[in-house]
């Protein structure tokens, strides 16, 4: 089955919307490079849009009706958010699930160190990464360090145009004969991915020892953030590629820009909450933290965070009980937004072209993820796929199916199997991406505008 071009059906008023939806995001990528920065300008989007606090509504006892706007933020890095439905929420809501954190490197509790005349910063990569990518390339540094009297400094290093950025060194091609002969998963060791930061040493008369270039970095720490070297214990400081997203291509139809795994789904999926107003069933929109290693911890999909949120706006409506919150969780619908892998005509051979996902065809719905013999899948039913067919196609919403490559040649997994533990209808539907998990992933503009479409519908519909 053939799908057609988005761009062919559309009319110059469409191509204009599609454009200045892009654009709004390829500004959102550009600055949010982490997910602590997803969700500080999600929660200043959201109560402009007139969302409220739910720890707030919680602290004073506030009742939730069929239209209040609530969210809750979790640690910083883990936000969810919720339109309350004319409908009791036992009935179940309409969920948007995404992740918000991408595979980067981080800086080591103990980085800072000195080599040769060299200060150097050591990192842990999170996430699948190729490691070869990310040498030789312009990084900054993003996140925070706490320190001991409770404050926290913010750290973003190597964006802004008079900032200095960052590197990982690369072995010179007349001396890699050896490295050349490697395997790809070893010719860029994970212990070698340090960052250079600095080699002018501290020539100040009363500084001793042999470490002047590290002591140097750190009076430059010390004088523009008040830190010291112990506070590196208490930090998250992330290492992402320098520089903004860019429109991509001749006619500007893609864009290529960090971390599109899965803020290309988190952004449309929070800008389709922002439409909701009294729905029939209650709508939520869940951006998490740590699906890339897992979904593991406080903070990622695994915790129990969404289930004691529902729990206190069930309070909040008048609602509460163990089995109301089993019903509520029960009779959920879920879109899990995640990315897929876009065809790519120089890689054809780990694909199957009737079942490939590919650009400008619209958002993808992938019945299931997995690998060898969909292990870790979570396997939409049959009814659920006629479901979502039936709300894109009323909606004139663009739409393919995929699978993650050949059978046997890999695969992948997302938050979906969680949340149908509950017993959720659930499916992995976004936006397809080329270069996925690489420093620079492309989209095409055209299936991140039919994925917002696509959520808008799945809320009011679903």
């Amino acid at each position: 089955m053939e799908r057609k071009l988005a761009w062919e059906d559309y009319s110059k008023k469409d191509v204009k919307k599609v454009f200045e939806f892009a654009e709004d995001y390829r500004k959102f990528i550009s600055a949010c490079k982490t997910e602590r920065e997803c969700v500080t300008e999600f929660v200043a989007q959201a109560e402009r849009a007139g969302f409220k606090d739910l720890k707030k509504a919680i602290k004073e006892g506030k009742q939730l009706n069929a239209g209040d706007k609530v969210y809750f933020n979790n640690m910083g890095k883990w936000l969810a958010m919720f339109v309350i439905g004319k409908k009791s929420l036992e009935k179940g809501m309409n969920i948007l699930g995404a992740h918000i954190d991408s595979p980067r490197m981080d800086l080591k509790q103990n980085p800072l160190y000195e080599d040769t005349g060299l200060a150097m910063l050591d990192t842990h990569y999170y996430g699948g990464i190729k490691k070869y990518q990310w040498v030789t390339l312009p990084l900054a540094l993003h996140g925070v360090i706490a320190k001991k009297d409770g404050t926290t400094v913010k750290v973003n290093i190597g964006d802004k145009p008079s900032d200095p950025v960052f590197g990982v060194s690369d072995l010179l091609i007349h001396l890699a004969g050896e490295q050349m002969e490697k395997k790809a998963a070893k010719v860029v060791e994970g212990e070698n991915l340090n960052l250079m930061v600095g080699s002018t040493p501290l020539c100040e008369k009363e500084e001793k020892g042999e470490q002047k270039v590290k002591a140097n970095i750190l009076r430059i720490l010390e004088e523009t953030y008040g830190i010291e070297e112990e506070d590196f214990l208490s930090a998250e400081i992330e290492v992402v590629p320098a520089g903004e997203a860019r429109d991509y291509g001749f006619d500007r139809s893609m864009i290529m820009g960090y971390g599109q795994d899965d803020r290309a789904c988190a952004y449309p999926s929070f800008m389709a909450m922002l439409k909701m107003e009294k729905p029939q069933y209650t709508s939520a929109c869940l951006l998490v933290d740590k699906e890339e290693i897992g979904s593991v911890g406080a903070t990622g999909m695994q915790s129990r965070c969404f289930e004691n949120v529902v729990a206190e706006i069930l309070n909040l409506t008048g609602e509460y009980s163990d089995l109301a919150l089993r019903r509520a969780l029960q009779n959920s619908k879920v879109v899990s937004s995640d990315v897929s892998a876009a065809f790519d005509p120089n890689y054809p051979s780990v694909m199957d072209k009737k079942n490939a996902a590919y650009f400008g065809k619209g958002i993808v719905f992938n019945k299931y993820t997995g690998a060898r013999g969909k292990n870790g899948s979570n396997d939409a039913n049959a009814e659920y796929m006629g479901k979502m067919r039936k709300i894109m196609d009323d909606n004139q919403v663009f739409f393919q199916t995929a699978e993650l490559g050949k059978v046997d040649q890999g695969g992948g997994g997302t938050i979906a199997y969680i949340l149908a533990n509950y017993g959720m209808q659930v499916i992995d539907s976004g936006v397809p991406v080329l270069n996925m998990h690489s420093p620079w992933e492309i989209i095409s503009k055209a299936d991140l505008y039919e994925a917002y479409k696509g959520y808008i519908a799945f809320l009011k519909e679903a």
